[in-house]
């Protein structure tokens, strides 16, 4: 009978032999027990006594409701039902509360029956298997995650081949991991300028490194993003490279929130500025009146008459530079990079502030001569510079002095400030013997909103839009000071890698002649008078439009001849966008430059839609006119 008992496939088992049955698992590593029909166990091997830290007399007779986990009796039951249907045997999976805790088990389960086949016991076999759910569980949970994310997640091979994408891409870009594997898309190279740029970041990740960037990019339905992108190398059991990670998450509210902190701090700027500059306005309109007046009494004195004229143009030029000056601050750009000097801008702004800090605080420059250009936004370095100073003013109250100094300094110096080793970069110190501050005023100076002053003399955003501007511009930041001591604040920016950034501009040539016939619409007459007699002395036939009517009509007529229009921005009567649209349908081919004192960026790209990509801004030199006028009309129009 014993033989019998130990076959898998027994049919017939009497009572009285189950414990010889169980006997031949005795020595298993399978936990193995024998129940009736309500649950009571019958008997049970050594290992699964074990489990439970018992021994096999002692957990007889137990019922399972008291070893099963709670939640897994219904579990229970419905196993039970099944295995006293045909055939007979059954599978599940508990979790059993032993002494060590809550574990899983997993059991092969056979009906055992009398001679007369009535069904006597339950025969359960299984095994210790909670490593292999919670591992099941782990990897469930992450998939979870990734699939749920706020975050774009993309996995791709070495060469920036899609593997995997979550579905926060797909909502993103409506694009599905097989519609992008059945195309051999490349996820990666989204936002990238030109190939070398993209190249460059697979070599980096490859190589083991990490890249970081922002994008601006077109979501499914249409609309724009910001998007900040991390990108970096999965590797293998072995430790091997085998994918690469790309990690993309919105910030679109955040960069939005960026720009108003910006143009709330311009704002602030100015109207710290705003007695100086109207000081150093009415000086000028001093001088301007002054010296009208002298020519008009010296009229037979020319030395005096000339002498009076360069005065007067040298105050028109200041006037014209603080105008830009306030435009530039105030005007609502996003970030364009281009050649700077540094230098120069620290000189400019120098400038106005001889009129707008208080005679008590001393001013000194000690600039790096032939320092390189710094590849950035002219107006963002402007504010840093701004607010820098009016800081370091605002913290010598009784005054003091304020030292601005510029130097270059190698990226592998200041790596622990985020610096990269192989750059070079143009260091700004500005130091300033003022209070000085503690650790923890220190410690969140570049908080938003944070400020030390008293009542509604500042905001605290100044440091803050500092700070978002160093970062904007791949540079880092620090700050020194102590209490009684002043404070240094040093400011790295990269220089411009391109030589060609640091070239000497080319001198003037001597301005050129023309016989062309040129149409000027401006509806200042003055600057329409100006602008007809300098070129008319160059040899051209001008026609002069006071509104944008007028110079339709002009447009309009076939009868007239023209070469080219210099265009002004707002008129009365059809403003310098509908005379270039109608300019457009009557003569195609008629070059343009656009004159204005403020180009914002919606009236930039609708004037080179229509093709007008030649632009002066106000208050202009007569020799520049000339010059780009001569060099519009030499070239050729394109095909």
């Amino acid at each position: 009978m014993p033989a019998t008992l130990s076959a898998p496939d027994a049919n017939f088992v009497a009572k009285t032999t189950l414990d010889a049955w169980l006997g031949a698992w005795e020595t298993s590593a399978d936990a193995a027990y024998c129940r009736d029909q309500e649950g009571r166990i019958l008997t049970t091997n050594l290992s699964f006594a074990r489990k439970f830290g018992r021994t096999p007399a002692a957990i007889a007779e137990t019922r399972l409701e008291e070893l099963i986990h709670p939640d897994d009796l219904g579990t229970l039951q419905k196993s039970t039902a099944e295995i006293l249907r045909a055939p007979h045997r059954g599978a599940a999976e508990h979790r059993w509360r032993t002494p060590q805790g809550v574990r899983w088990f997993s059991w092969d389960e056979v009906a055992l029956r009398d001679e007369s086949g009535a069904i006597v016991a339950i025969r359960a076999v299984g095994r210790d298997i909670t490593r292999q759910r919670l591992a099941e569980e782990q990897y469930f949970r992450l998939s979870r995650a990734v699939e749920q994310s706020p975050v774009s997640i993309v996995i791709t091979d070495l060469d920036g081949r899609a593997q995997y994408v979550n579905s926060k891409f797909t909502v993103v870009t409506g694009r599905t991991l097989e519609d992008m594997i059945d195309h051999g898309a490349e996820p990666l190279r989204a936002g990238h300028l030109n190939e070398a740029s993209y190249q460059a970041c697979l070599e980096r990740v490859r190589a083991g490194g990490e890249w970081r960037g922002e994008f601006c990019v077109t979501r499914a339905d249409g609309s724009t993003i910001w998007e900040s992108v991390k990108i970096s190398c999965l590797r293998n059991a072995s430790g091997e490279i085998a994918n690469l990670l790309c990690l993309r998450e919105d910030f679109t509210e955040r960069k939005r929130l960026e720009h108003e902190l910006r143009q709330a701090q311009k704002m602030e700027s100015l109207g710290t500025l705003a007695g100086g500059i109207a000081h150093d306005f009415n000086n000028l309109l001093a001088i301007i009146n002054g010296y009208a007046e002298f020519c008009a009494q010296s009229l037979d004195e020319p030395a005096v008459m000339r002498k009076s004229l360069r005065e007067i143009h040298n105050a028109a030029q200041r006037a014209g530079s603080l105008v830009r000056q306030i435009l530039t601050f105030s005007r609502k750009t996003e970030i364009s990079f281009a050649p700077v000097d540094f230098n120069q801008q620290i000189r400019d702004l120098l400038r106005m502030f001889a009129e707008t800090f208080p005679r008590n605080v001393t001013v000194c420059l000690d600039l790096l001569e032939g320092m390189p250009h710094l590849l950035g936004d002219q107006s963002q370095l402007q504010q840093i510079l701004l607010n820098l100073c009016v800081n370091a003013r605002d913290a010598m109250p009784e005054g003091g002095a304020l030292t601005l100094t510029t130097r270059t300094v190698p990226g592998a110096s200041i790596t622990h400030l985020g610096a990269t080793a192989g750059r070079t970069y143009a260091c700004l110190s500005v130091d300033d013997t003022g209070t000085g501050m503690s650790p923890e005023v220190r410690a969140r100076i570049f908080e938003p909103f944070f400020t030390t002053k008293a009542g509604n003399q500042g905001t605290g955003l100044g440091l803050a839009v500092v700070y978002g501007i160093v970062v904007a511009h791949r540079g880092c930041i620090e700050v020194e000071s102590e209490p009684g001591e002043g404070s240094t604040f040093r400011v790295y920016l990269p220089v411009a890698e391109s030589a060609a950034a640091n070239t000497t501009p080319p001198i003037p040539e001597i301005c050129p002649r023309g016989r062309e016939s040129i149409l000027i619409v401006d509806d200042e007459e003055a600057l329409r008078t100006l602008l007809s007699r300098a070129l008319a002395q160059k040899g051209y036939a001008i026609t002069t439009a006071a509104t944008g009517l007028e110079a339709i009509n002009f447009l309009s007529d076939p009868a007239r001849i023209f070469d080219a229009m210099l265009l002004d921005l707002n008129m009365p009567g059809a403003t310098g966008v509908e005379v270039l649209r109608a300019m457009r349908i009557c003569r195609p081919g008629l070059k343009v430059i656009v004159v204005s004192g403020h180009l914002t960026h919606e009236a930039s790209m609708e004037f080179e839609h229509h093709g007008a990509h030649t632009f002066i801004q106000k208050p202009y030199k007569l020799d520049q006119v000339s010059r780009q006028l001569r060099s519009l009309l030499d070239t050729p129009v394109a095909e």
